[in-house]
């Protein structure tokens, strides 16, 4: 029995296989990211300042330039005014909070009162790996509080996507794949084209 394939077909697999290569490295993004995270990629932050006088970030993403931030104020009569912020400005803000974090005199050593923190600390908590370097940014990744901190003053998509991938409900269940059956029970099949 002769087996007839035709260019459609051999397309419509081709198509298939892509799809399905494609959907599969969806399911990796999360970790890819988290992995970039910890390794103190430099960053791009937009810095907004509430009207308590606290500062959140609204805006993060990882950048191959230097790290440089927006920061957002108000003044008493309700403008927002926009500056820039060099990478050389973060550093030393970061380094001051790190060194009065060391000496405990740091907010980013206790529990967060509210939403939002000073300028020093939120940025510490969003770049320290990427200003200070790698062991700095695995220290504050390591300190509960420091979590803490940053999920109460982060309001990025970025941080909620990069932080809540482990504490999403699904973490603990099996993922799905497009076409319904979970990853770890999908099949193979094999079929032969030609003679």
């Amino acid at each position: 029995m002769k087996h007839f394939t035709s260019a459609k077909h051999i397309m419509m697999g081709t198509m298939g296989i892509i799809v399905l290569s494609a959907l599969s490295g969806c399911q990796s993004a999360p970790e890819e990211q988290s992995a970039g995270q910890a390794e103190g990629q430099n960053k791009f932050l937009v810095v907004e300042q509430l009207s308590s006088g606290k500062y959140v970030i609204v805006e993060e993403m990882p950048t191959e330039g230097p790290s440089r931030a927006i920061i957002k104020e108000t003044d008493e009569n309700g403008t927002v005014h926009e500056r820039v912020m060099s990478e050389a400005e973060m550093k030393e803000l970061a380094d001051q909070e790190y060194k009065k974090m060391e000496e405990g005199k740091s907010e980013l050593n206790a529990e967060p009162q509210g939403e939002g923190m000073g300028l020093a600390g939120t940025i510490l908590a969003a770049a320290g790996g990427a200003l200070l370097g790698n062991m700095i940014g695995n220290a504050l990744m390591n300190n509960k509080n420091v979590q803490r901190h940053q999920d109460a003053s982060n309001r990025s998509a970025y941080h909620r996507s990069a932080a809540g991938g482990a504490s999403t409900a699904t973490s603990n269940t099996q993922k799905k794949s497009f076409f319904g059956n979970s990853a770890s029970k999908s099949t193979a099949s094999s079929s032969s084209f030609g003679g």
